[in-house]
C-alpha cells in the first residue's frame, strides 16, 4: 500500500513529501465511494461537467457523515479512479500461478491426492509379491518340488513323470508362458500329494450298499462288466477322497467310493463272500504305498474304475 501510496501523486515535483497516511487512505475511501456511486459518476463525466462539480458532489457526501475532506485529496480520489488505482488485478494465467493456486487448495485435492498415491503403493507391492516374485522363482520352484517327488518316487514310472512335468515347465518358461510353467507346477505338487498317500483299497461291505455291480457295455451288449465297489482307508482308518477317472466317460472325479474292474470270477467269489453271512471276510483288494502311484492289488484287476453306477 505505501508504493501506491507513493503513486498518489503522478507529476510532482521530486522531492515533494509523501502525502500523509490519512490523506492516502481517505483518497482511496474517495475512489470505493465513487466505485459505490458507479450511475453518478459515470452521469458526470459523460455530460463533460466538470471536475470541480463532481467534486462538490462528493463533498456533501461526506460531509452528510461528518467528515471533511479537502480538495487535494477529491482530485486524488477522481485521478485515481480514473487510472483504476486502488483496483485488485489477477496476475495473468501461467505456470507459477497454476503452481500457487494448486498450493492454495491443497486441503481439498491433497486428501484425494494422498489416497490415490496410497492405493498405487499398494497395488505396486501387491504385484510384486504376488506376481513378479512368484514369477521370478518359477525356475527354482519347479526344480525343488521335482526333486522332492523323485525322492519319493520308488517306482521309474513315477520318476519319469516327474521328468516329464519338470520338462513341461521349464519349456513353458522358455517360451515366456507363465500358466503352462504353473500348471507344470500344480501337475507336480498334485504327483507329490499323489506319491505321499497310504491306503488300503477294501470293498465296501456295509448294510445297504452295494458291494458290486455289472454293466453292460455298450459296445458289446452281449458282454458284462464286473465291478467291486471300494474304498481307501488311510493309516488312521479314516476314509480318503481321491481323483479316479472313470472308464466309461473318460472324466476325473474326486470320490470316496469307486467300482474297480475285475474278472467274473474274481465278482463270484466276493458275491459267494457277502452271501454266506452278509460280511466279506476277504475285503482287501489292494494297498498303495508310500512313493508309488498305483497299489499292488490282491486280486485280479484291470485297474479301470467307474465312479458312477
Amino acid at each position: 500500500m505505501s508504493a501506491t501510496a507513493t503513486d498518489a501523486a503522478p507529476g510532482a515535483a521530486a522531492g515533494t513529501a509523501t502525502p500523509p497516511l490519512d490523506d492516502v487512505m481517505l483518497a482511496m475511501d474517495v475512489v470505493d465511494t465513487l466505485r459505490r456511486k458507479e450511475r453518478l459518476v459515470q452521469r458526470e463525466l459523460d455530460s463533460g461537467e466538470r471536475e470541480q462539480a463532481l467534486k462538490e458532489r462528493l463533498r456533501k457526501i461526506y460531509a452528510a457523515q461528518g467528515i471533511e475532506v479537502s480538495d487535494a485529496v477529491l482530485a486524488e480520489g477522481v485521478r485515481a479512479l480514473e487510472e483504476d488505482r486502488f483496483v485488485y488485478k489477477p496476475p495473468p494465467k501461467s505456470f507459477a500461478r497454476t503452481l500457487a493456486r494448486l498450493y492454495v487448495n491443497r486441503g481439498r485435492w491433497g486428501k484425494w491426492a494422498a489416497g490415490l498415491l496410497a492405493a498405487v503403493a499398494v497395488l505396486a507391492v501387491a504385484w510384486q509379491l504376488l506376481v513378479v516374485a512368484p514369477r521370478a522363482a518359477l525356475p527354482e520352484r519347479l526344480q525343488a518340488l521335482h526333486a522332492e517327488v523323485t525322492a519319493l518316487a520308488v517306482e521309474p514310472a513315477a520318476d519319469a513323470k516327474a521328468d516329464t512335468l519338470l520338462a513341461a515347465g521349464k519349456r513353458a518358461l522358455r517360451d515366456g508362458d507363465t500358466a503352462a510353467a504353473d500348471a507344470a507346477l500344480a501337475d507336480l505338487k498334485t504327483l507329490r500329494a499323489q506319491l505321499e498317500l497310504e491306503y488300503s483299497l477294501r470293498i465296501v461291505s456295509r448294510p445297504g450298499e452295494r458291494s458290486g455291480v455289472w454293466r453292460i457295455p455298450d459296445v458289446n451288449t452281449g458282454a458284462r462288466n464286473y465291478y467291486l465297489i471300494v474304498e481307501a482307508i488311510g493309516p488312521r482308518g479314516e476314509v480318503l477322497t481321491l481323483p479316479i477317472t472313470s472308464e466309461e466317460t473318460g472324466k476325473t472325479k474326486r470320490v470316496s467310493t469307486w467300482g474297480v474292474r475285475v474278472d467274473e470270477a474274481t465278482f463270484e467269489r466276493v458275491a459267494a463272500d457277502k452271501r454266506d453271512d452278509g460280511i466279506i471276510q476277504a475285503d482287501l483288494v489292494g494297498r498303495k504305498a508310500a512313493g508309488r502311484l498305483t497299489p499292488d492289488y490282491t486280486m485280479r484287476t484291470t485297474g479301470a474304475a467307474i465312479t458312477e453306477w
